[in-house]
């Protein structure tokens, strides 16, 4: 059995983790429509702002981070406490 540890909450929509050496974590928010930076002691700090639904990155070969993004076209549904790209009807 893991021991598991929870490093941050509050990320909007968490997709792409990119793991650095220095133990930081890239996150991009599509809900939130950032690229995030989260510490090992949870600390946030948005590094860019990428418009419309980023919905996953990658570190290029040249050490830039390359984002996809879906132009903002899903709208988020929060549905009991989990968020969910849209539109959302539950069953």
């Amino acid at each position: 059995m893991s021991n598991w540890k929870l490093i941050a909450t509050g990320l909007r929509f968490p997709e792409g983790p990119i793991w650095l050496p220095n133990g930081d974590v890239l996150v991009v928010e599509i809900e939130r429509g950032t690229l995030t930076r989260v510490s090992p002691d949870g600390t946030k700090t948005v590094v860019g702002d990428c418009k419309g639904g980023p919905n996953g990155a990658a570190m290029g070969p040249d050490g830039k981070v390359y984002i996809c993004n879906n132009g903002g076209s899903f709208t988020e549904v929060d549905f009991l406490g989990l968020t969910f790209p849209g539109p959302f009807t539950p069953e």
